[in-house]
């Protein structure tokens, strides 16, 4: 990402109000991440890391292994640092060819479609539970075994039952905390660890962003 003075001055304010914590200086610096994208500190408290989720997440990266994303919102929101990084292919659930069913929404058909596709993909859920759900599902039947998967959806609706459920299948994971969430949160963790790998991997800089 290219910092600007504004951009230095409201990381500097981030960093006073957040004040201290517990989180590990890479996981610290995707928190700061989502609050600079967001303006909404109570993610400090929201977001969650697996144990190892960060270097599997930057292995992954490296290896430029497939990601996989829900809804067009996180793809546009990834797609250019990614291509200035590790070029890692991008596909959205949403443009997968899938045949219809009343009893599924279009999302969740897709994420299936891409998951059995790229079983070992990482996973980028920024909007649809349902999306989630399935994802999960196929986890617990051992029909995929992502690489990483970041869980960041809203809703009321037993959001929270699929989120811990994600927690407990020790696939590797980044998500938040009950009901809040969204494709921006989602966007903004791809966008913090991408820089990480790029600099643990021992490239240059990230160009853009």
């Amino acid at each position: 990402m290219e910092w600007h003075i504004t951009d230095a001055q409201s990381l500097a304010i981030i960093d006073r109000e957040i004040g201290d914590h517990i989180f590990s200086p890479a996981e610290y610096e995707i928190v700061r991440r989502v609050i600079y994208d967001t303006a909404d500190f109570e993610y400090k408290s929201l977001i969650r890391f697996s144990e190892r989720a960060l270097q599997a997440g930057a292995a992954a990266l490296a290896a430029r292994t497939t990601i996989v994303v829900d809804v067009p919102m996180v793809q546009v929101g990834i797609t250019p640092i990614i291509q200035n990084t590790f070029a890692n292919p991008v596909y959205c659930s949403m443009d997968a060819l899938t045949r219809p069913q009343k009893e599924r929404t279009r999302v969740a058909w897709g994420i299936e479609t891409l998951a059995k596709r790229y079983p070992e993909g990482i996973f980028v859920v920024g909007h649809a539970q349902t999306a989630l759900s399935t994802l999960v599902d196929l986890i617990e039947k051992e029909e995929i075994r992502p690489a990483l998967v970041i869980g960041t959806p809203a809703g009321f609706v037993d959001v929270d039952v699929a989120k811990d459920r994600l927690q407990d299948s020790l696939i590797a994971h980044i998500r938040t905390e009950g009901r809040k969430g969204s494709a921006v949160v989602a966007a903004a963790i791809v966008n913090g660890l991408v820089e990480l790998a790029w600099q643990a991997y021992g490239q240059e800089g990230v160009v853009g962003g």
